[in-house]
């Protein structure tokens, strides 16, 4: 058994943690390893400079209003104060530092469902002195991100269904034990996962059905089956599964989807938190793939290779290779056994949404979140059939995976991750490979590196998709690769971008598209400022960008656009992860803003929501009658630890804890209406 580390030594483990990691949103130690070595592919800030420069006029999708033009600092768009209603009537509200979440006057919001909730009649209730794995798995999970809402046939209620990310165990245990208390790691192990729960309405709200027959908890032990190209491939075979078909749990589930055919698709991100001793690893290529990813060089953040081995690459060198996809669960029926869908590919996925070519076939939109990293879109080779459900079960299993390449003058294409492309021939030897290496078969195929990409989503009203580029701290000086100059104003993007995408002739199963910004976050009172130091050197500085809206004393100030979703009526609404840590806009809380996208309020953003204290806000969700916003507010009062020091919320008790709450109207209105 090895010795404790002092509390000084943690603190300065994860402040080297926080060094060498890129995180999600922030730099929040221990989630992200080295991301590894890539080719210099060309950078989407050295496109979006030179797009911005060109201030190329697009056109809009068919039927809609035209993308404006891209303007520099201080011009406005001619027609955004035009005549017209505005389709958000919500007061703003100011950002906050305050340690509650503030929704805007006329709102209620309620504290559906926390960590450590009971989900079934025979669960034990919340104690955190004296938790157990047998208990967590009864209950509902740790830090929930995505949400998504299914209906019950026959009735008004709902089946809720919410990611369960990661555990921070230092907010969760005192004291903190990693690799040295097995209980705590299995505690952590059936935190994660996700959780199913029905819920009903009722007249002070919604309320959860506990031991409903639809209620179930998936952790990072669930048996799983592999599925699409790559199952059983040799590089998915382990000891304990020699046929390479079926896993054990999954784990750092971040965002998702939902499908025509009413399954949950889950997205595994950062799975190379998990695994450890890459460095170590005796095959040179397996070694690459994995620094390629990230994996952890030495030992985990959360140690648990101190008690399993197969997350120890030295241990079993492929069983990282089965974390990193898609998984897809049926809520409807708990016996279902979630399965990993291989052909959408392997990488840090942050969201998988769907929607339909125009002949049918289903597409699925992700980004891999990581730091000059690239935005996918799966499109089935068979076409979906409404009218037999069971048909879909399998549908993500057969198709081509692409991956987005953005071109200067405001088009791009989809290039097909395939054995039969020639930048791929002879390089990998089949199609399973391309796919569970998809990071290095993007980097050889020329993708274009993004900032981050995070959610990718398709705007139900219109068909456009909107793409939320977290930020790029990494972005270096002028003259350096994937740098910035004169055609490219933000040497860092400190602050994000969201991307606006039309699909060639409005068909989500085409090959190329248009694209344009739609956002540059930042303080609209003034211009995006780089790093003193680098504003005295004399770089170039870039202007906040708000669609062209004209009036910024009106707009609210962002940072770090998270995950998006969309109301009945088509606005936008972004929840951010990482605000309190910019220097761009006053290190407000985390929040949720939205903007319309079409007509003359188009652009005009503004805060809905703020977050406790060390909170961020996920998986925004409307009801069909957009009556009610569900959202997670995620790791509140991280870093706190135990008694926690940032955050009491939401029951005013030392230990905050993760959870869902649901926002209507007082008077039952639409929400934001």
């Amino acid at each position: 058994m090895s010795q404790r580390p002092t509390a000084a030594e943690a603190a300065r483990a994860r402040a080297v943690a926080a060094e060498t990691c890129e995180i999600e949103g922030v730099d929040r130690p221990g989630l992200h390893a080295d991301a590894g070595a890539r080719p210099a592919n060309e950078s989407f800030a050295a496109v979006l400079g030179r797009h911005l420069h060109r201030r190329a006029f697009l056109a809009g999708a068919a039927g809609a209003a035209a993308v404006p033009v891209l303007l520099t600092a201080g011009e406005v768009r001619a027609d955004a104060t035009a005549a017209g209603s505005d389709p958000l009537a919500f007061a703003p509200i100011a950002p906050s530092k305050e340690d509650r979440l503030i929704t805007p006057e006329g709102y209620d919001h309620q504290v559906l469902i926390r960590w450590g909730d009971p989900l079934f009649e025979d669960a034990p209730e919340f104690d955190a002195g004296a938790q157990t794995p047998e208990a967590q798995r009864r209950q509902f999970g740790f830090n929930n991100d995505f949400v998504g809402v299914f209906p019950v046939e026959g009735g008004p209620n709902l089946l809720l269904v919410a990611n369960h990310e990661y555990t921070s165990g230092e907010d969760m245990f005192a004291p903190y034990e990693p690799g040295v208390n097995r209980a705590q790691a299995e505690i952590e192990m059936a935190a994660h996962g996700g959780s199913v729960v029905e819920i009903a309405p009722g007249p002070d709200g919604w309320r959860v059905a506990r031991g409903s027959r639809f209620n179930r908890r998936i952790d990072a032990t669930t048996p799983m089956a592999i599925a699409g190209p790559a199952a059983g491939h040799r590089l998915l075979r382990t000891a304990a599964d020699p046929e390479g078909r079926t896993v054990l749990g999954m784990v750092n589930n971040c965002s998702g989807g939902k499908t025509p055919w009413g399954t949950w698709l889950t997205c595994e991100e950062n799975f190379n938190y998990y695994f450890a001793n890459a460095e170590q690893a005796q095959d040179p290529d397996l070694k690459a793939v994995h620094a390629r990813y990230g994996v952890s060089r030495k030992e985990s953040p959360a140690r648990w290779e101190a008690f399993f081995d197969r997350f120890d690459v030295t241990k079993e060198p492929h069983e990282a290779f089965r974390f990193g996809w898609v998984v897809e669960i049926d809520p409807y029926d708990p016996a279902f056994q979630p399965v990993k869908r291989t052909a959408l590919g392997r990488m840090k996925h942050e969201a998988a949404t769907t929607a339909l070519a125009k002949d049918g076939r289903v597409a699925v939109y992700t980004g891999d979140d990581q730091q000059f990293d690239y935005v996918y879109k799966f499109v089935s080779s068979r076409a979906f059939d409404p009218a037999d459900r069971k048909a879909g079960f399998g549908l993500l299993d057969e198709g081509t995976l692409h991956v987005a390449r953005f071109h200067d003058d405001g088009t791009g294409e989809w290039l097909p991750l395939t054995i039969d492309n020639p930048a791929l021939k002879g390089r990998f030897a089949d199609q399973g490979e391309i796919l569970i290496k998809t990071r290095l078969a993007a980097d050889a195929v020329g993708a274009t590196a993004m900032d981050r990409p995070e959610d990718v989503q398709p705007n139900p009203v219109g068909g456009k998709v909107y793409m939320t580029m977290t930020n790029n701290s990494k972005r270096p000086a002028p003259g350096e690769p994937k740098g910035a100059d004169a055609a490219n104003p933000r040497v860092a993007n400190l602050n994000g971008h969201i991307i606006e995408l039309v699909e060639d002739g409005g068909d989500h199963g085409a090959t190329r598209f248009r694209w344009s910004v739609f956002l540059l976050c930042g303080d609209p009172a003034v211009d995006l400022k780089t790093k003193p130091e680098e504003i005295r050197a004399g770089l170039p500085t870039a202007a906040t960008f708000y669609a062209g809206y004209a009036d910024p004393s009106t707009l609210s100030k962002i940072a770090y656009p998270d995950n998006i979703a969309f109301d009945p009526h088509g606005n936008l609404w972004i929840a951010t992860d990482g605000q309190p840590k910019t220097e761009g806009i006053g290190a407000p809380n985390d929040a949720l803003h939205a903007v319309p996208t079409e007509g003359p309020h188009r652009g005009h953003l503004r805060q809905f929501l703020s977050a406790p204290s060390g909170a961020e806000v996920c998986g925004p969700e409307f009801t069909d009658d957009g009556r009610t916003l569900f959202c997670a507010i995620q790791h509140p009062g991280e870093g706190g630890l135990v008694p926690n020091k940032v955050s009491s919320w939401p029951d005013g008790e030392s230990l905050p804890r993760p959870a869902v709450v649901a926002i209507r109207r007082k008077d039952g209105g639409l929400i934001g209406g």
